[in-house]
């Protein structure tokens, strides 16, 4: 696993930039890698834009004979005290398009969510090689 802290705009280019050296190293097509990145940009920028610091770990996974890539972005932010809504397009407690969250579920194949109001934001995505 790879940790790579987020606390400024050019951590995001780092992590997405590791982010796509190790899908292309398992396998994920030129396309695919791009997807990718992008969930991390989204998911990182959150860190920055609502907790201020935080970290995005990468790791290769294999679950039944098939391999992938796991994202986790951790801060200790303020937490989202309306889980179901900032899932919804459009919603943002910043003023922005509300796109981070939901965009980067429609990115991977899994994206899940715990957090704690006063406590941070774990986002955990997977993504399998097709």
């Amino acid at each position: 696993m790879t940790i790579i802290p987020i606390g400024r705009e050019g951590d995001i280019v780092a992590a997405r930039q590791k982010g796509r050296e190790l899908a292309g190293s398992i396998g994920f097509s030129q396309t695919e890698q791009t997807l990718i990145a992008t969930a991390i940009s989204e998911i990182a920028r959150n860190i920055i834009e609502h907790a201020g610091t935080g970290e995005v770990e990468l790791g290769v996974i294999y679950d039944r004979g098939r391999s992938g890539i796991l994202i986790v972005a951790r801060d200790q932010g303020p937490g989202i005290t309306d889980l179901e809504a900032a899932m919804r397009d459009g919603f943002s407690t910043r003023g922005s398009l509300g796109l981070g969250l939901p965009g980067a579920r429609r990115l991977v194949d899994q994206l899940d969510v715990t957090s704690r109001p006063g406590h941070g934001t774990t986002v955990t995505m997977r993504k399998w090689v097709q």
